[in-house]
């Protein structure tokens, strides 16, 4: 089933019609449960999607498996043409699908256009490294045999995507899975189903084989992907969400020792040293910190200023988010969307609260908006302690926790003072004070006087709570290839024996 879905931004060439059923084995399939979508900018319903149970999650496994070997075995030309065609329908319909993830996720239409070109990127770049995913051939240590290392894929995934950016989590997983040679079994977000319909629309379009990619919808997220985790036909599992829920699906991943890639929370610290550009790292925090309303695991969660330049600094902060308009997503001129739902909107009423209980400074903002919508002002806090609760944990709104710091070394050591280890950001003049201050923080990534820093070519990921394998560049292919061993015997000239 489709259904016809009007955005507040002009139409493309063709419309858009949006499915609203579920894919599995290369048709679209319905069924009599559905649940409702809603726009975060207004709380209106905008879709009914259909609803799977453990069945037909079941069913898209068992698509995947009957086509992986076939798929497997596609030669890497034809696999890749396949992504160059996805592509350039990806492109044709680049507004309608930015339309799209502002109508249901809320996100100003400018960062749903960014996330667009971003998703599409993954995608092609992973397509073009289709043919150049290479082992390696050496002789045996003690010679008489070769030693061949050669790649094959691990097996049908389950994908399972969260609803903060929800073209760009589909497309830098199945792109990846479907760039090594697995078959895909991706579970939405039940905030954010329809931009996922949308891509996997597209693979169809574009040729695809049944049952190599599949999409299920869910509000059982929880019973769906245990039954499919216990599956001994599933062979890697690829998470993006929060760490005690990643830490469920380990746990479900240890019985048949399921290969699991997990990109869970973060708690970003922002490093603001004494000798950095103020007006750099003001305007680049403000990115780190309030795009998507603050909904990104790889925000910036704690802000850590030198004493030297604090004042500097927090004032043009506050000015900067003082200037943020928040409003619907389709609106000129927007720059904070909605928070997702009325229950995370009475998430970030409650961290307000804990903010003030602990005496911390309200320089900004601090409630919510009123009118239809869960729309809440940028806020920004100056925290004195650093032993609370609510310093210690992933905030995922915007609000923004500054804190200062008298030397470096106190800077780094608050910086890893967290069981998170996702990105962090360092912002100073000094080349090698840079280099020697990002080695000696936790996180898998790090931002050098930059505010955002994901990019195709680029490994994503974290240490610590925040998970485990990386996604993008060569090593997001290879989190879904096995490295095999060939030794091959051969004779003392060399032959084959």
């Amino acid at each position: 089933m489709t259904t016809a879905i009007s955005t507040p931004i002009t139409a493309g060439p063709r419309g858009l019609d949006v499915p609203t059923d579920h894919y599995v084995g290369g048709a679209w399939v319905p069924t009599a449960e559905r649940f409702t979508v809603f726009d975060p900018a207004t709380g209106r319903p905008i879709a009914e999607v259909a609803d799977a149970g453990v069945e037909l999650g079941l069913a898209a496994l068992d698509a995947a498996h009957a086509a992986q070997d076939a798929w497997r075995w596609t030669p890497p030309r034809e696999r890749a043409e396949l992504f160059a065609r996805a592509h350039r329908l990806l492109v044709e319909r680049a507004e309608e699908i930015a339309g799209i993830m502002t109508l249901e996720s809320g996100k100003p239409l400018a960062e749903a256009r960014a996330e667009f070109q971003l998703s599409a990127d993954f995608f092609l770049w992973y397509g073009e490294q289709i043919a150049h995913l290479h082992g390696t051939f050496a002789p045996g240590s003690r010679g008489g045999y070769r030693v061949i290392e050669t790649h094959q894929p691990v097996g049908p995934t389950l994908l399972i995507t969260p609803w903060n950016f929800p073209l760009l989590m589909i497309a830098r997983k199945a792109g990846a899975a479907l760039a090594a040679g697995c078959t895909a079994v991706v579970k939405s977000a039940r905030e954010t189903p329809l931009s996922c319909a949308l891509f996997v629309q597209v693979l169809h379009e574009a040729g695809f084989p049944p049952g190599v990619v599949n999409l299920v919808h869910t509000t059982s997220s929880s019973a769906m992907s245990a039954a499919i985790m216990a599956d001994p036909r599933l062979r890697k599992m690829s998470f993006t969400g929060s760490t005690e829920v990643g830490s469920i699906l380990l746990q479900q991943a240890a019985p048949g020792i399921v290969n699991a890639s997990m990109e869970l929370g973060g708690d970003g610290p922002l490093i603001v040293l004494d000798d950095a550009d103020v007006e750099l790292a003001a305007a680049q925090a403000i990115l780190a910190k309030f795009r998507n309303a603050g909904q990104a695991c790889v925000a910036a969660n704690r802000i850590i200023v030198h004493e030297a330049v604090a004042e500097a600094f927090i004032e043009r902060f506050v000015e900067l988010a003082a200037e943020l308009t928040v409003g619907n997503g389709f609106d000129a001129g927007t720059d904070v969307g909605p928070i997702i739902s009325a229950g995370q909107l009475d998430g970030v009423v409650e961290l307000v609260a804990e903010f003030d209980r602990i005496g911390a400074r309200r320089l900004l903002g601090g409630a919510p908006i009123a009118g239809e919508g869960y729309f809440f002002e940028p806020t920004v806090f100056e925290v004195q302690t650093r032993d609370a609760e609510v310093c210690n944990r992933e905030l995922f709104a915007p609000i923004a926790a500054i804190y200062r710091v008298s030397s470096t070394a106190e800077a780094i050591e608050f910086a890893n003072r967290t069981r998170y280890g996702l990105s962090a950001y360092v912002f100073t003049r000094d080349v090698s004070r840079a280099f020697a201050v990002a080695e000696r923080i936790d996180a898998g990534m790090v931002g050098i006087n930059r505010g955002i820093m994901a990019d195709p070519a680029a490994p994503f990921g974290g240490v610590k709570a925040s998970g485990l394998g990386r996604e993008g560049g060569h090593d997001g292919i290879y989190e879904f290839l096995e490295p095999k061993y060939l030794a091959v015997t051969v004779d003392e000239d060399g032959a084959l024996a």
